[in-house]
């Protein structure tokens, strides 16, 4: 047996890119990637976001998240716009194909939760915790990143 085989760390590892791959396979006839979905159900189910409420959702910064929301502008998914009252804050808003598109990706969710060997929302709920509690937990025991300069 493979030493990977025991490690914790590799099996959620594993996990993950095989979950990844599935998201590939189930977006590319949208020409979507995985964060471009998130983006795109987050505003389904919660509505307009600002750039940096959006950012703290899907744990991205803003080197990572304006070149994605650039790419989706252009695709028509989503709109950004400035606030009139304060220019500094970008709202973002479905376009008409992010908008159009919905019904065509309902799909998505079932097909991901059949492969994680999900059969119901309570067993979904228990998964969504424990990652959570995981995250959470990797978070608070990773050290601090060494500042420059500092010895």
């Amino acid at each position: 047996m493979p030493v990977t085989d025991e490690m914790v760390c590799f099996s959620l590892y594993a996990a993950s890119r095989a979950t990844t791959q599935a998201y590939r396979a189930l977006l590319e006839p949208w020409g979507l990637t995985y964060p471009q979905y998130l983006v795109l159900v987050t505003l389904w189910i919660e509505g307009d976001q600002t750039v940096s409420g959006l950012g703290d959702h899907l744990q991205l910064d803003s080197g990572t998240l304006s070149p994605l929301l650039r790419r989706m502008e252009q695709a028509d998914l989503v709109r950004r716009e400035r606030r009139s009252t304060d220019e500094r804050i970008v709202t973002v808003t479905l376009g008409a194909r992010g908008r159009s598109i919905r019904p065509e990706l309902a799909h998505v969710p079932a097909a991901i939760a059949a492969g994680m060997g999900l059969h119901d929302e309570r067993s979904a709920l228990e998964l969504i915790a424990t990652l959570q509690r995981l995250t959470a937990t990797m978070h608070a025991a990773a050290p601090a990143p060494a500042r420059r300069g500092s010895p």
